[in-house]
């Protein structure tokens, strides 16, 4: 009688192996007949957000870009915004200006004057921002306010954005955020290097350190206005981005118009229940009354 027993648990594995077997062949033989180079696929999304072929058409004035991708592709080539707002003319200015400081700075630092080149570098930098600027200045989208405008308005002076939305009464709470930020992490910077070197000299048993602070007690200021100072960069951080997501949704909404003709409409209602349903549960699938809200503008 024991046999007969076994031959129903046998069969099951054997049907279960069976199934999985055919399944992972399924499997393997979708995986390796995938195309994944299938040209009628979307396209990438780096695709999406900028093109090389739309740009340079912009260049050429063939098409019209976005403000997104003119100063994305005036980023890697350098005068591209001068180009495409029709003020080659510029071109000289710019060149002259980036190309002349970065040619001064790596003559002084070949002469071993460091600090005037790093002046120099300093200038570059700020005629590279300036060349930026200047094309989203330039830009002439056709309305106003344009987000993308005041998005890269405030990414590249803060609170510019908002003076471009013409909200002026926001400068003093950004600016006045971010400048206390500042203002904080330079007051943590300066102690952090004190207690540092206060802590450095008075763990040097050569140094001869004598002073009224020990070096447990420099040791944890060291740590707390490291920390404070770390704190004060994150927050400086999430104001500078705050005001450009400020400046980017106010000007999507500057056009949003509520009129007078918004209204809260309150009057009864009544629930009827389903037929289907009410076989199921004929006691909570009774007609009810309530009150109907609604929304008009």
């Amino acid at each position: 009688m024991r046999a007969p027993k076994l031959i129903r648990p046998l069969l099951t594995a054997l049907l279960t192996v069976s199934a999985c077997w055919s399944a992972s062949a399924q499997f393997k033989e979708q995986a390796f007949s995938q195309q994944y180079n299938d040209d009628t696929a979307s396209s990438d999304s780096t695709d999406v957000l900028f093109s090389f072929k739309e740009y340079f058409g912009g260049l050429q004035h063939r098409n019209e870009i976005k403000i997104g991708t003119m100063t994305a592709g005036s980023a890697l080539i350098i005068g591209g915004s001068q180009i495409y707002n029709r003020q080659a003319w510029k071109l000289p200015i710019v060149y002259g200006a980036i190309g002349g400081s970065l040619g001064a700075g790596i003559y002084l630092q070949t002469q071993g004057n460091k600090e005037a080149a790093k002046y120099c570098f300093i200038g570059a930098g700020v005629a590279y921002w300036g060349t930026l600027l200047d094309g989203v200045i330039s830009y002439r989208p056709s309305v106003y306010p344009h987000p993308g405008k005041a998005t890269l308005f405030s990414l590249l002076v803060p609170g510019l954005g908002q003076i471009y939305n013409r909200e002026y009464w926001k400068l003093p709470i950004y600016l006045g955020a971010i400048g206390f930020a500042v203002h904080y992490y330079s007051d943590c910077q300066v102690n952090y290097l004190r207690f540092k070197n206060i802590y450095l000299e008075a763990t040097d048993p050569e140094s001869g350190y004598s002073g009224p602070i020990s070096a447990d007690q420099a040791l944890y200021y060291r740590n707390v206005y490291r920390r404070y100072r770390d704190y004060s960069v994150l927050a400086i951080a999430v104001l500078y981005l705050l005001q450009v997501i400020d400046a980017n949704v106010f000007s999507y909404m500057h056009n949003f118009e509520v009129d007078d003709n918004i209204a809260l409409r309150v009057a009864p209602a009544v629930i009827v229940p389903e037929r289907q349903f009410a076989s199921i549960n004929p006691v909570s699938q009774q007609t009810a009354f309530g009150l109907r809200l609604g929304v008009s503008f």
